[in-house]
C-alpha cells in the first residue's frame, strides 16, 4: 500500500486511537511504544480546539513554521517561502504553526486567514495546528481545511516568519518537519513517518478489539459482567486505577 493510501486509511481511526497505538497504551501488545508517554510530547493539550469538527479526521505530513514579531534577525523569509515548502513536500500536508508573540499580543494575532489558507490549499495543505488564533472562518470553512486554534481574532499586528521546517512546539506537542500529524475533534497527535504502515496496522487491530469490547459492555447487565469483559486489560489492574 502506498503512503497516500495509508494516510487515507489512517483517517478511518480517531486521534485517541492513534495516540494509544503510538505510546499511550504502553503495555498493550498493539502499542508501538514510539514514545515514553511521561517524558515525550506527542499530542496536543486542551489549550487549542478543533474549529470544524464536521469536517472529520485529517492527516498529513508536517510542514512547520515559527512566527513572531518583526526582527532584523528574521527578515529573509516570508509566507511565500512557506507556500513553497508546502508545495515541495509529500502530500497531503498539515501546517504546524508555532506563534511566539508577547503575551499582550498573542491573543490578538488572527493569522492564517482566508488568503493564506486558499494559497496553502492550492498546494495540498489539508489542516493547520497552531497555538494562537486565526480569522476569516467564514471564508475558510468552505475550503474544508481543518483548523485547531486557541480562538479567533479579527485582526493581527505585524508578523515575521522566523523559521520554516524547524522543530516547533504547539499546545504541548513537539513536531519536526516531515512527521505525520493526525487531527480531529479530540486534538492532534504526531509520529515519525517511517512508522506509518505499522501505526495503520496496529490501529486497525486495536479498533476492532475496542469495537468488540464496547459492544459487549453495552450488552452487560452488571459490574461482574463488565469485570469479566475487562479481564486482562490494563484498566482492570489495581496499579492502573
Amino acid at each position: 500500500m502506498d503512503t497516500v493510501a495509508l494516510i487515507e486509511e489512517l483517517k478511518q481511526f480517531n486521534t485517541p486511537t492513534i495516540a494509544n497505538v503510538v505510546a499511550t497504551y504502553g503495555e498493550d501488545p498493539l502499542c508501538l511504544r514510539i514514545y515514553d508517554p511521561l517524558s515525550h510530547h506527542y499530542y496536543t493539550d486542551q489549550s487549542i480546539h478543533c474549529v470544524f469538527p464536521e469536517l472529520g479526521r485529517t492527516a498529513g505530513y508536517a510542514i512547520t513554521c515559527l512566527c513572531g514579531p518583526p526582527d532584523p534577525e528574521h527578515s529573509k523569509l516570508s509566507f511565500l517561502d512557506l507556500v513553497e515548502a508546502l508545495d515541495g513536500s509529500p502530500k497531503p500536508t498539515v501546517l504546524v504553526l508555532e506563534q511566539r508573540f508577547p503575551p499582550e499580543y498573542a491573543g490578538k494575532m488572527g493569522m492564517s486567514g482566508g488568503n493564506l489558507t486558499s494559497a496553502m490549499k492550492a498546494v495540498g495543505c489539508v489542516g493547520v495546528v497552531t497555538n494562537g488564533p486565526s480569522r476569516d472562518l467564514d471564508e475558510i470553512r468552505p475550503m474544508k481545511v481543518q483548523y485547531m486554534l486557541s480562538g479567533v481574532a479579527v485582526g493581527h499586528l505585524p508578523i515575521a516568519v522566523h523559521g520554516i521546517n524547524v522543530p516547533v512546539t504547539v499546545a504541548g506537542m513537539d513536531v519536526a518537519p516531515g512527521e505525520i500529524v493526525h487531527m480531529d475533534e479530540n486534538g492532534a497527535c504526531k509520529f515519525p513517518a517511517q512508522h506509518l504502515a505499522a501505526v495503520v496496522a496496529a490501529s486497525r487491530k486495536l479498533q476492532h478489539e475496542e469495537d468488540v469490547r464496547m459492544t459487549a459492555f453495552l450488552k452487560a447487565k452488571s459490574a461482574a459482567e463488565i469485570r469479566a469483559i475487562f479481564e486482562g486489560h490494563t484498566y482492570a489492574r489495581s496499579d492502573e486505577k
